[in-house]
């Protein structure tokens, strides 16, 4: 096969990056610029300062993704960029740079799906991962439970209702008084606690979500009960949590008859969660795959995997295209 280098434009919440990856498997670069340091101050991400940051560093950050690659544009075979979902602000700095970037150097450009994007970071670092499987997306802004049939192909089997599971962890970090971005300090200090406070676990005949009461329940446990051992509820928070993910993707594997699960998002760093799907797999005597840390939060180089296998699947995305806050998975 012909060496197919990508080169992707992420932008989608609050970090810039661009990427360039080979036949959708070899990073050759991975450029990120985080914007954590100034959304900290806010505790939480501000969509215009956001925007407005992306719009600063893109073409840097583009142009060191070429640099470090060692490739020059006339090398790259097509422009990849998140259309969604996100930030529609954020979304559109991407979008209308890759536009422009595919106009000046006659690239054809594909449209990625942020959500499809976090599936296929398993691929760069799993090169033998072929669907189909089940993966679990788990990140700040989406909790899906997905049948992936194909590259291309995708079934949504459940969701959240409510909050992401993301979204829950930087909220119940943000009441303890732990800051911003609350999953990775929820998760340290769940190492000094014990999860011995009970908590409520909801769960559907379906394989939806909801995380809207867990987080309600953790809230007013730390209004009402000021001495708290805050280590012993971000514990407890924590296996509530896992038990309901875990819960679902028992049901998904079982009626799916699937030999692997894949766990892909930003809270898929998570060590505890990590480590019980690491028993899970054991249990059920199936594989468990996780992309390497880099690529679990929002990066270029999923991007740029997934826009692989939607270039050569003949997938092109014309000039007017727009960035959809809300796109679904599988559109």
């Amino acid at each position: 096969m012909k060496q197919q280098l990508i080169l992707a434009i992420e932008s989608s919440c609050d970090e810039t990056a661009a990427a360039v990856v080979k036949n959708g498997r070899e990073v050759l670069s991975n450029c990120i610029n985080s914007q954590i340091k100034i959304h900290e101050e806010y505790g939480g991400v501000v969509p215009e300062i956001a925007s407005r940051c992306h719009t600063e560093v893109i073409n840097r950050i583009m142009k060191e993704s070429l640099k470090t690659a060692n490739v020059c544009l006339n090398d790259i075979d097509a422009i990849a960029v998140t259309q969604g979902p996100g930030l529609v602000g954020a979304l559109l700095v991407g979008v209308s740079y890759a536009k422009g970037l595919s106009y000046v150097t006659k690239k054809p450009l594909v449209a990625v799906n942020h959500i499809e994007g976090h599936i296929a970071g398993n691929y760069l670092t799993h090169k033998d991962l072929k669907p189909p499987f089940i993966c679990l997306i788990i990140s700040g802004g989406h909790t899906h439970l997905v049948n992936v049939k194909s590259y291309n192909d995708f079934e949504i089997l459940g969701k959240t209702r409510d909050d992401a599971v993301g979204e829950a962890f930087d909220k119940v970090a943000r009441v303890v008084g732990l800051g911003y971005p609350g999953g990775p300090k929820v998760d340290n200090l769940a190492k000094e606690g014990e999860p011995n406070i009970k908590l409520p676990i909801t769960h559907f005949d379906n394989l939806d979500f909801s995380f809207s009461g867990i987080k309600t329940a953790v809230i007013n446990l730390n209004h009402k009960t000021p001495n708290i051992n805050k280590a012993d509820l971000c514990a407890s928070f924590q296996l509530a949590v896992t038990t309901m993910l875990e819960s679902n993707v028992r049901k998904a594997i079982k009626e799916y008859h699937s030999d692997k699960i894949v766990i892909a998002g930003g809270v898929s760093r998570n060590s505890f969660i990590r480590k019980s799907f690491d028993d899970l797999a054991k249990d059920l005597n199936i594989k468990v795959y996780y992309p390497e840390p880099i690529l679990c939060t929002d990066n270029a180089a999923m991007i740029a995997a997934s826009g692989y296998y939607n270039y050569i699947n003949g997938e092109r995305a014309k000039l007017n295209l727009n960035a959809i806050p809300n796109l679904k998975i599988g559109e």
